[in-house]
């Protein structure tokens, strides 16, 4: 299992990322005391975000972060209601899945669970 990704942010577009993937179902979690890196945690079920504050974040041109989310429809319409470009894909694994880009420029790939 996967314990974490770590998302770089610019500090200007906490907010927006953080909206982001409060249409995704995550909600901000606290973060342990102590810890020096810059940032915010958002959570759900198992799934943790760390979106790291730097000034000049790098966004890997083809790497993505790929989650499962069981209200899968909802969450699509979610985003775009909200404005977002969510691209339908090719269907794999017998599941729906569609690509969305956060504020940053991160690309997301949200799932329907396997049928």
């Amino acid at each position: 299992m996967i314990a974490h990704v770590g998302l770089e942010v610019r500090p200007d577009r906490m907010e927006q990322e953080l909206a982001f993937w409060a249409l995704l179902g995550l909600a901000e979690a606290e973060r342990p005391p102590g810890l020096i890196l810059a940032g915010r945690w958002v959570r759900r079920e198992g799934i943790d975000v760390h979106l790291l504050e730097v000034d000049a974040p790098v966004v890997p041109p083809v790497s993505h972060v790929a989650i499962v989310l069981d209200d899968y429809d909802a969450v699509v319409e979610r985003l775009r209601a909200a404005g977002h470009t969510a691209e339908g894909r090719t269907e794999y694994w017998g599941a729906p899945r569609t690509k969305v880009e956060s504020p940053t420029g991160h690309v997301v790939e949200v799932m329907a669970p396997p049928a």
